[in-house]
């Protein structure tokens, strides 16, 4: 007859029956799913979360890059907004720079222009050759003074040592002693006439020497057939004696009032 040995709680069981236990459990974790639950495929990503997950992402980046391209574009636009400014500014200040400078060179023409009328006006006026004087013989008065039996100029009154101008413009053809009319001066005018500047106490010009309207040419007296100081003023259609002309009607049709 085989003996059993009772089972007490002061005996350790044996380890057939603890590998035993080992195993049940084992075999209950397998059923209740534990195990399996952590060898399953539910602990891995969800196809729809990865899904949606990415194209949030996808729309976030595009998003992102619209907003830096049109920054981008922004930037750009600004930068050719500025340059096309700044080259609409330098083209200005060129245009103005040119502008002035033309308005300059017309400016100039015009004050070439104004100054070259002024000298001709000047140069093609007249003017008394006494200045502030006036006739105290006239032109073909009579007397036996005269050797061709009357006046062939006018008297312009003037003391000894006043100044004598020319009329006009001219060149001086005669300057020295000239008998009965002493010192004189003759003038080729521009026009083509001559004129006499006579009884001269200095003459200030010589023979071939240009000369201006109001220029002052020599200075009165009283030398050769005189009877006291005065100037002998005298026109001539030539450079011959015989050929004068009336001298008052002369300055009055070049605008003098004499």
């Amino acid at each position: 007859m085989a003996f059993s040995c009772a089972t007490g709680k002061h005996r350790r069981p044996s380890r057939v029956k603890q590998a035993t236990t080992r195993t049940v459990g084992v075999a209950a974790l397998t059923t209740t799913g534990v195990i399996g639950t952590l060898a399953s495929p539910a602990l891995a990503a969800d196809p729809s979360a990865e899904q949606t997950g990415l194209t949030l992402a996808l729309s976030i980046g595009d998003s992102m890059a619209e907003q830096v391209g049109a920054q981008a574009a922004a930037q750009r636009q600004a930068a050719e907004a500025a340059a096309a400014q700044k080259r609409a500014r330098e083209e200005a200040e060129a245009l103005a720079v040119q502008l002035a400078s033309v308005k300059a060179e017309e400016d100039r023409e015009a004050e070439e222009r104004a100054a070259r009328e002024a000298e001709r006006k000047r140069l093609s006026t007249y003017v008394s050759p006494i200045a502030g004087s006036y006739v105290s013989t006239g032109y073909k008065s009579g007397g036996a003074v005269w050797s061709s039996g009357s006046h062939t100029g006018v008297d312009f009154h003037a003391a000894s040592g006043t100044a004598v101008q020319a009329v006009g413009s001219g060149t001086v053809v005669e300057a020295g002693w000239g008998g009965s009319y002493g010192y004189q001066i003759v003038l080729r005018m521009n026009d083509g006439t001559y004129t006499q500047y006579g009884h001269l106490s200095s003459i200030g010009v010589s023979v071939g020497q240009a000369v201006v309207p109001g220029q002052q040419i020599a200075v009165s007296g009283a030398t050769g057939n005189v009877t006291g100081a005065h100037l002998h003023f005298e026109v001539r259609t030539t450079a011959e004696y015989g050929t004068d002309i009336d001298p008052v009607a002369y300055l009055r049709a070049h605008g003098v009032n004499v």
